[in-house]
């Protein structure tokens, strides 16, 4: 599987990006498939087998899902509460230290871990990855799809 393109986020009045793409519900009454798959180059690419990128904001702990663009969009012009997503998001920060050619599994020099709840930020935690050992074999398996917000240490916070 290729490095896949990130999702957007707006995290504290900042955009930034993350290594995940929540699910959504595709049936929600303010989402709809489009036939417009246009949005050209990275969503017809190997980097986008989703076939969408995702505009995620967290407003006072709230996390909501603003808007899509590609084969599906939001009708609901302030976004949609994720009440559905319960997971931990993956924000990289600062210098790209390894590049891996699958998911999500590239390194950066730290991220911050967003523990979300039925919609509702619970917990946060940043992990310094310079003082990580890494293993590309590793990284490559924990990042395919359905593994790639599991990370070490989660579920203790």
């Amino acid at each position: 599987m290729t490095a896949q393109a990130h999702e957007i986020l707006i995290y504290e009045g900042e955009r930034t990006s993350m290594a995940y793409c929540p699910e959504f519900p595709k049936d929600h009454p303010e989402i709809c498939e489009t036939s417009d798959a246009d949005g050209g180059g990275i969503l017809q690419s190997t980097a986008c087998w989703r076939g969408y990128i995702g505009t995620w904001e967290i407003r006072e702990d709230h996390f909501f899902l603003n808007s899509l663009r590609g084969r599906y969009k939001v009708r609901a012009a302030d976004g949609i509460h994720a009440l559905w997503f319960s997971g931990v998001l993956r924000v990289p920060r600062g210098e790209l230290l390894q590049y891996v050619h699958m998911g999500f599994g590239s390194v950066y020099e730290s991220e911050i871990h967003i523990k979300i709840v039925e919609g509702i930020v619970v917990k946060k935690r940043e992990v310094n990855n310079r003082e990580r050992d890494i293993d590309l074999t590793t990284l490559g398996v924990e990042n395919l799809p359905g593994n790639e917000n599991q990370f070490d240490g989660d579920d203790d916070f």
